[in-house]
């Protein structure tokens, strides 16, 4: 009983710290003629719920991709109508096809705020707590405290309720896979991995460790008996939750191509500005974009991420416990956000957190300090170039750990 009133405080803590941050504002706002993310979500429900879903992804007088074209792939899509569907009901202007673009009022911030709040208690926040109380080892305290951080993490909090974002949506179904296969519910765990990655294609992050993880289990179980039957029951799982959600644009090749190419916009370049992965980091002494074609620059990402991920990856697949599934999801997740090709600064959230002093006092001193007027950006490019350096450690910390074994049961014991 007490340890359901300390996850109750944990969750209720975790609600109010959300809502407090939500009372804020938001990123672009005020700011035309784009007015940041808070905006490309609006307008995703105004073309979702106006516009027949052939024309979601293309471009036309009534769905100008420049300004927020949907470039996430079908879940996202049915998300933003459901929401549109009921803004619609509370007030029409919210989604007015044209006239509603760049709106803004107390009262639809509230609604906008309510539905990525709304989308955390029924798929994040559950999560997190199943996962903490069956899947944490340790003793009741651990499993709380852990539950704490998680719920608590800055990173998602300060995204989805401060910049706006539904990044709870993705990882709260990345969760439920993952807790599926801790479980034992491979299918169902491939279901909810499926989801997720029919909702945010930086679950791509992710793939790897499970496909490896259930094809190993397979292997394990022998392809001529059991394992066969597991492969084809999550086969079937997979491709069911791919159909289903790729349904209204399977009829047409031309369809799904074009979400293909909305989903993976090649075109955007190496990487963002000022982000803390290989190549934003290398581009302060070898500018990379300048001296290599855009078609080399995707080979030289495709290998560097390969060789990131693979050796990790091959581990679990050799030898598929959980314990080595939970530490590839993390080298896969690092690796894949220090050199894949076109990393979002948010793409981090799929990793973790880590050295938060260092990360605090530089930024402070970007704050508090005038950076010298022939290098502008140099307080941006120290804090990116300072976690790039934190994350590298870090793949290469979890990778020795993946191969140096499970800790024994003693030490586990002696840590509790």
């Amino acid at each position: 009983m007490q340890t359901w009133s300390l996850i109750s405080i944990c969750v209720l803590l975790g609600v109010v710290v959300r809502w407090g941050v939500s009372l804020n504002s938001y990123s672009g706002a005020g700011k035309p003629p784009m007015f940041g993310d808070y905006e490309a979500q609006r307008h995703w429900q105004e073309v979702t719920y106006n516009l027949p879903i052939r024309e979601w992804y293309f471009n036309s007088t009534n769905n100008d991709l420049a300004y927020w074209g949907l470039d996430y792939p079908p879940l996202t899509a049915y998300h933003s109508w459901l929401c549109a569907y009921i803004a619609n009901i509370i007030n029409p202007e919210w989604v007015k096809l044209h006239k509603s673009r760049g709106y803004e009022s107390p009262e639809h911030k509230l609604f906008m705020r309510t539905t990525v709040l709304v989308a955390d208690l029924l798929l994040f926040i559950p999560a997190v707590v199943l996962y903490c109380l069956y899947l944490t080892d340790g003793s009741s305290k651990k499993k709380v405290s852990v539950l704490l951080c998680i719920l608590l993490y800055p990173g998602i909090i300060l995204i989805d309720y401060g910049h706006f974002q539904y990044n709870g949506v993705s990882l709260g179904l990345a969760l439920w896979g993952i807790l599926g296969l801790g479980l034992g519910w491979d299918a169902l765990g491939s279901i909810a991995f499926s989801l997720a990655l029919n909702y945010k294609q930086m679950e791509l992050y992710h793939a790897l460790p499970f496909f490896c993880y259930l094809l190993g289990k397979c292997f394990k179980a022998g392809l001529m008996g059991h394992g066969f039957f597991l492969f084809v029951r999550i086969a079937a799982a997979v491709v069911v939750t791919f159909a289903l959600c790729w349904l209204p644009f399977l009829s047409d090749p031309v369809q799904a191509l074009q979400v293909v190419r909305r989903i993976f916009p090649v075109a955007r370049g190496l990487f963002e500005d000022k982000v803390a992965n290989t190549w934003c980091s290398l581009n302060v002494l070898i500018k990379i974009r300048t001296l290599m074609s855009s078609d080399a620059q995707l080979y030289l990402s495709l290998v560097f991420t390969l060789l990131a991920v693979l050796p990790s990856s091959i581990r679990v697949l050799t030898r598929p416990t959980f314990w080595h599934f939970k530490l590839a999801l993390v080298n896969s997740s690092l690796g894949f956000f220090l050199f894949s090709y076109q990393v979002h600064e948010k793409s981090i959230l799929l990793a973790f957190y880590i050295s938060v002093a260092a990360m605090v006092g530089l930024s402070i001193t970007s704050v508090t300090l005038d950076p010298p007027s022939h290098l502008p950006d140099l307080f941006p490019v120290l804090v990116s170039t300072t976690a790039y350096l934190l994350f590298l450690g870090t793949i290469i910390h979890f990778n020795i750990l993946q191969f140096s074994g499970p800790p024994s049961k003693k030490s586990q014991k002696k840590s509790n």
